[in-house]
């Protein structure tokens, strides 16, 4: 069996700019056919979530009114890498303490995917903070109203499985996380 091949591209243009994406037509090659074929992409900034958790093993999630889908989502903090942040970490430190006011410690990457590679150019990748203290004011965008809900950890499942959560990149990240404490235990 073979193996699939990148298709070369022989054009791109910018369709729109739409303040948080661009929309852009590629043209562009299929090695099996040989076929001249257009494909549209969404550019996007990358994006970052955040598990952060409590002390006392609290999970700190937010709840706000999402406009695609017209609900009201419960999630992690999260949100798109500023212009000029070169680190999801700092990112995902600087989206907790904005939309929770909450700061940790020891932050790391955990996860990184790509939101829907079949459309869509940019990343988004999980931060774990842990050691969570609320030490600041919230401070939301103009576009922002959440509340902050703390959760024992150990109910994130039970809130996915019930339909509580259901922001695909939400889950993603707490998969994520539930891989990183299997490798905790690995290790002890």
């Amino acid at each position: 069996m073979s193996t699939p091949q990148p298709w070369p591209k022989t054009g791109s243009r910018l369709l729109g700019d739409y303040r948080i994406f661009n929309l852009r037509a590629e043209t562009k090659i299929s090695p099996r056919t040989g076929q001249e074929m257009e494909f549209f992409v969404i550019d996007s900034t990358n994006w970052v979530n955040v598990i952060a958790l409590t002390e006392d093993n609290q999970l700190i999630l937010v709840e706000q009114f999402r406009h695609g889908s017209g609900t009201v989502e419960l999630e992690i903090p999260g949100g798109m890498i500023d212009a000029g942040e070169l680190s999801p970490l700092k990112a995902g430190l600087r989206e907790l303490r904005e939309e929770t006011g909450f700061e940790g410690t020891h932050a790391e990457i955990i996860g990184t995917v790509f939101p829907n590679p079949a459309i869509m150019s940019n990343t988004c990748s999980t931060v774990l903070v842990r050691n969570c203290v609320r030490r600041h004011e919230v401070k939301l965008d103009a576009g922002e109203d959440l509340v902050t809900r703390l959760v024992p950890v150990a109910d994130y499942p039970r809130l996915i499985s019930s339909g509580k959560i259901k922001h695909s990149l939400v889950i993603v990240a707490l998969y994520h996380y539930d891989l990183w404490q299997r490798q905790q235990n690995d290790r002890l």
